[in-house]
């Protein structure tokens, strides 16, 4: 069993953070319906990289073990079978504009009035209230008014993106969160909840801890590269034979940094004994360690430096990580088959248990695939009204 069985998930939403959210729980075990614009479904589906046979893994990636439904909301009777859909469903998540469900009479006032024990998610991109509640965003719009890209880049250069889209993700993970804390309250008090998830929230709750600084020093925090702004040291630096080594410590890594690299100078100055002392005297420092680092290799230098208890990893590309032997052990890549594209590798979702069934890598949906099956079994139709809404274009 696993620990999500017997949770029913109406999924309105499209594109990443949504999509992320409810694959993790589908995959966790809850029972995952995707309804999709009948002919182009879910936009995701026409996005970069596409797969021999037409299929994107982009879709790929965030649709997993789902059941795919097309209904046109735009008609009246795609609306009433979505309705009857969500009065089925534990939770419903959607992450149209603010007013767009309401307007189509799919909002939460209208669905709990049926199903009180309804959890409602609104995963929108400013939230419900607010001047900006009626704007468009794409991840890098988040990653760029959130002070996030200001933040990210070295000192002398412009503003960065990070490298994966965070702000969908995170925002996905928050989704998540909201989805079981509602089903856990509804379990304590007995009726369901509306929950105002905003992207842009979100990214401003990552700022916790360059707030910190502003809230203590009025520093209003900059872009710095690999290093950290409270430690030294934390940061990248280049070997001799091109490849590049993190290494973050504490006060307590400092004497045995020193003695891999052959620094007793620096080991000697009492000055440096404290992470304050280093970062008052970061330029010094750092200049020391990356001459030092210059001169070694990385496998050995990284090896010495863990041997020796210090924290230090190698700067990876995605190639050199996913074939890693910890992260193969870990069974962090798996693969699915896929009735067009063939097996087909996927990332595995991240949670082990004892006690239920891990989660298994689910298959991305065909579009549209189960969408006979689930409104003759759950809503009672026949082929005969089914093959009608076809006709008509509901479905």
């Amino acid at each position: 069993m696993k620990p999500l069985s017997g949770i029913r998930i109406l999924d309105f939403s499209r594109v990443l953070a949504g999509p992320m959210a409810t694959q993790i729980l589908a995959e966790l075990g809850a029972e995952v319906t995707k309804i999709e614009r009948p002919g182009t479904g879910d936009e995701s589906r026409s996005f970069e990289p596409r797969l021999p046979a037409g299929e994107s893994a982009y879709f790929f990636a965030f649709n997993r073990a789902k059941r795919s439904v097309t209904l046109n909301l735009k008609s009246e009777r795609g609306r009433e079978i979505a309705r009857g859909l969500a009065a089925r469903a534990d939770v419903v998540i959607e992450n149209f504009l603010p007013g767009d469900m309401a307007r189509l009479g799919l909002g939460y006032p209208e669905l709990s009035a049926v199903h009180p024990g309804l959890v409602y998610i609104s995963n929108t991109g400013f939230g419900q209230t607010g001047p900006y509640r009626d704007r468009n965003g794409y991840d890098t719009i988040f990653q760029a008014l959130s002070g996030i890209m200001a933040l990210t880049g070295h000192p002398d250069g412009p503003p960065a993106k990070t490298g994966v889209p965070v702000s969908d993700l995170t925002s996905g993970l928050w989704i998540v969160i909201a989805a079981l804390t509602g089903l856990v309250g509804r379990a304590a008090g007995g009726r369901g909840c509306h929950i105002d998830l905003a992207m842009m929230d979100v990214q401003v709750s990552l700022l916790a801890l360059a707030a910190a600084r502003l809230f203590a020093l009025d520093e209003d925090p900059g872009r710095t590269g690999t290093e950290h702004p409270g430690r030294v040291p934390s940061a990248a630096f280049a070997c001799r034979d091109g490849l590049w080594l993190h290494i973050s410590g504490s006060d307590q890594h400092w004497p045995p940094l020193c003695r891999v690299l052959g620094l007793p100078e620096l080991a000697a100055d009492e000055t440096l004994r404290t992470n304050a002392g280093r970062v008052a005297d970061r330029a010094r420092v750092t200049a020391a360690l990356t001459a030092a680092i210059a001169r070694q290799d990385r496998a050995p230098l990284a090896e010495a430096l863990r041997e020796a208890g210090v924290p230090a990893g190698e700067v990876n590309s995605v190639r050199e990580i996913l074939a890693d032997p910890h992260m193969q052990a870990r069974g962090a890549v798996g693969r699915f088959a896929h009735s067009r594209e063939g097996a087909f590798p996927a990332l595995r979702t991240p949670l082990r248990f004892k006690g239920y069934a891990d989660p298994e890598i689910g298959c991305p949906p065909l579009l549209g695939a189960d969408t006979d099956a689930i409104l003759a079994a759950e809503l009672g139709l026949g082929d005969a009204e089914i093959a009608a809404l076809r006709a008509q274009g509901v479905i």
